[in-house]
């Protein structure tokens, strides 16, 4: 692989680089909208609409979790069925069907009948468009950040990448405007009766806009590149058994970076959303005003830090990152529990910029570690499992630890442990920033034929008997035509007869 600052010699000049970037970057909205939108459902909404009356409200708020969690399961699923034929086909058209997928299963959440009037079926329905919109961003993210670091040369590959990052923050936003507005418009009845289905609704405006911006741009020319030099034997392979048997120090290394990261963003914000509404008694407007500037901030900062990443590097950034958001949780909760508008403001914008130091420069860290022909479903295996036992059940253990224990000091101390995970994954990263993912690819593919060289190494067993004299003529012409190709067991002499 090529040193620091050697520039990739497949990508496109800067305006087309926008272009792609912001195609890219359509879709992470779109998906990040809906998925944040169903977040913050879970807390406002979910918990009083499809669960039978008398349910407690943590309890309902702990059930809405679990549902919510469902999408993290279906993500791994996702991003391994997308990134197998994303690898063989191309990343253009396995984003457009991702986009379709969760939009649809989006907007049919909005038309869901409630408890009382469905039932269990009303919840089971939930449960089953979740997976659904779960399975459809576990193939969007890796897709979308590969369509920007293929294209993007190697000194400013940071910077490029980390737009699709933005995508969650500016989707977030998105979603925490539109429920601002309702729940502003209607009294608090309406909302929870009929005004909480607009905001899914809408969905379907903001997925075609995505899918229209996505047609005018196309796979990178390194992809192409790729697949002309992989070998028939290659593509027949099981994209994720081969990267787990042939990368497997990257793959854990990556979700290791993953672990903490995860965590600390869904406990700022999912979880501190019930923090505030149930425990500091915030009330809902609020909570979703200090959220909007907090996204406000964390869309400005991640490009900052994916460009400050290719000036210093991957691992200092993500380092900083780590600790800081290892820290987080003993000075917020703290801060939120003051009640005091600014700080609990402080706190939350906190949060999100120690998540930029690892998020923004993420894409092209996990870009830079595979190569092309398994990029796909290396990346997204490597960012869609990790939330499954990190981002999806912190929520969960967080609630849970703060019914038993009445305090935030074990919140904080699992957000700690969680961060110490990542920088233990840290020390086992190689720096790639500046790699060239031609050389990669190369390398990749020397691997791959010295392998397919190595020679099958027959034997023929000999018993001990006396061996009848055409078999050992057989055996003598057989050893000198292919002397290289056979090895006969036990000691026996040239001719193949035993000592």
């Amino acid at each position: 692989m090529s040193t620091r600052g050697a520039r990739s010699r497949i990508g496109p000049g800067p305006t087309g680089l926008r272009r792609v970037a912001a195609a890219s970057m359509a879709g992470t909205v779109v998906e990040w909208y809906e998925f944040f939108l169903y977040g913050t459902a879970a807390t406002l909404v979910f918990s009083k609409v499809f669960f039978a009356e008398g349910t407690g409200e943590m309890d309902a708020i702990l059930v809405a979790f679990a549902t919510y969690s469902v999408g993290f399961v279906a993500r791994p699923l996702g991003g391994i069925v997308f990134g197998h034929f994303g690898d063989r086909y191309g990343r253009k058209g396995l984003l457009q069907l991702s986009l379709i997928l969760v939009g649809t299963a989006t907007f049919l959440m909005g038309c869901l009948p409630t408890f009382g009037q469905a039932g269990y079926w009303a919840l089971a329905l939930l449960v089953t468009l979740r997976f659904i919109q779960g399975f459809a961003v576990g193939g969007e993210w890796g897709g979308a950040v590969l369509l920007v670091a293929e294209h993007s040369p190697s000194r400013s590959r940071g910077f490029w990448a980390s737009w699709p990052q933005t995508g969650m923050p500016a989707g977030n936003a998105l979603a925490t405007v539109v429920l601002l507005i309702l729940t502003a418009a209607l009294p608090e009845s309406a909302f929870l009766s009929w005004g909480w289905r607009v905001a899914f609704w809408l969905s379907a405006v903001v997925v075609l806009l995505g899918y229209y911006v996505r047609t005018t741009v196309t796979d990178a020319p390194i992809f192409a590149a790729a697949q002309a030099i992989t070998m028939p034997s290659q593509r027949a392979r099981s994209s994720v058994i081969e990267v787990l048997t042939r990368y497997p120090r990257e793959v854990f290394t990556a979700m290791g970076l993953r672990f903490g990261e995860s965590i600390l963003y869904y406990m700022v914000v999912t979880f501190s959303v019930t923090y505030l509404k149930v425990h500091v008694g915030a009330c809902t407007a609020m909570i979703l005003w200090w959220l909007l500037v907090a996204h406000a901030v964390h869309f400005a900062v991640i490009p900052l830090v994916g460009r400050l990443s290719d000036r210093y590097g991957r691992r200092p950034l993500y380092l900083i990152g780590a600790f800081a958001g290892g820290a987080w949780g003993f000075f917020a909760f703290p801060l939120m529990d003051s009640k005091q508008s600014w700080a609990i403001l402080v706190a939350v914008v906190a949060g999100l910029v120690c998540h930029a130091f690892m998020y923004a420069g993420q894409s092209a860290l996990m870009a830079e570690m595979f190569p092309t022909r398994l990029r796909y479903s290396a990346v997204s295996l490597c960012y869609q499992v990790t939330p499954v036992v990190a981002g999806s059940l912190a929520p969960i253990i967080a609630v849970r630890l703060l019914d038993v224990y009445g305090s935030s000091v074990p919140i904080a101390v699992y957000l700690a442990a969680s961060a110490a995970v990542t920088v233990v994954a840290l020390l086992f990263y190689r720096e790639t920033y500046g790699a060239d993912l031609a050389d990669m690819d190369r390398a990749d593919q020397r691997r791959s034929s010295a392998t397919a060289r190595t020679p099958k190494i027959a034997r023929v067993e000999v018993t001990p008997t006396c061996i009848p004299i055409d078999t050992r003529m057989s055996l003598w012409r057989q050893a000198n035509q292919n002397p290289g190709n056979m090895k006969i067991t036990r000691e026996t002499n040239t001719h193949g007869v035993q000592k």
